[in-house]
């Protein structure tokens, strides 16, 4: 089997984000770009049918012109969004696309998600793009235009997708998740924030200056 360790962690990190509302049966799917000739990505329909409790042979190997070279299951529509960003920019080693319980609220409502805790502000404005339907090829390049758009601007960078979804573009498989969790607390926070800002409990402070760490 090609890539069983990277395949193998991909089944984890996938069952932990359904278990922990970071997507639903609705969908979702990650790829991991593991060398210049091939991603490996989860399968279509792995949280409706499989509700993301996946082995090892059920993630595929595919390569740069979208052909599966491994594993069982068919591929996902959505890789033309996954393709998109690899293509466009070289640093990407992950592209994790979920639909998480408390950043949906933002993305349903097509609204920009305020980036206030600390352990999120690496990656700084987080946009709601444009809609376009699911799994079309018109979203795909709206995805690829925002990503030829950051040109050397580092990753870690994260968008809602307008009424269905985030998109997080990272180095690595473990950092992507790291930061769908992180941006998941802060959708919480920014939700919490803008109801207290409303009831004029406390006012938002987003333009106040604060020197965080962004090495952590």
């Amino acid at each position: 089997m090609l890539y069983r360790k990277e395949r193998e962690d991909l089944c984890k990190v996938v069952k932990t984000m359904f278990d922990r509302f970071e997507t639903n049966a609705a969908g979702g799917n990650v790829s991991v770009r593991m060398n210049e000739n091939h991603i490996i990505m989860t399968p279509t329909l792995m949280s409706q049918a499989k509700h993301c409790n996946l082995t090892p042979e059920e993630i595929l190997v595919v390569d740069m012109q979208e052909q599966k070279i491994e594993g069982d299951g068919k591929i996902t529509r959505e890789i033309n969004m996954h393709m998109a960003c690899y293509r466009e920019k070289a640093d990407i080693g992950c592209v994790l696309h979920a639909h998480p319980k408390e950043s949906m609220v933002f993305a349903t409502i097509g609204m920009d998600l305020p980036n206030l805790t600390e352990a999120t502000q690496k990656l700084g404005h987080i946009p709601v793009l444009p809609f376009a339907p699911a799994t079309s090829m018109e979203l795909a390049l709206i995805v690829k235009e925002y990503v030829a758009n950051l040109k050397d601007e580092p990753i870690p960078k994260t968008m809602l997708l307008n009424k269905h979804g985030i998109l997080v573009l990272d180095k690595s498989l473990r950092k992507a998740y790291d930061m769908l969790e992180r941006v998941e607390y802060n959708a919480y926070v920014a939700a919490k924030a803008l109801i207290f800002d409303a009831l004029n409990i406390k006012k938002m402070d987003e333009n106040k200056e604060y020197q965080y760490n962004l090495e952590e």
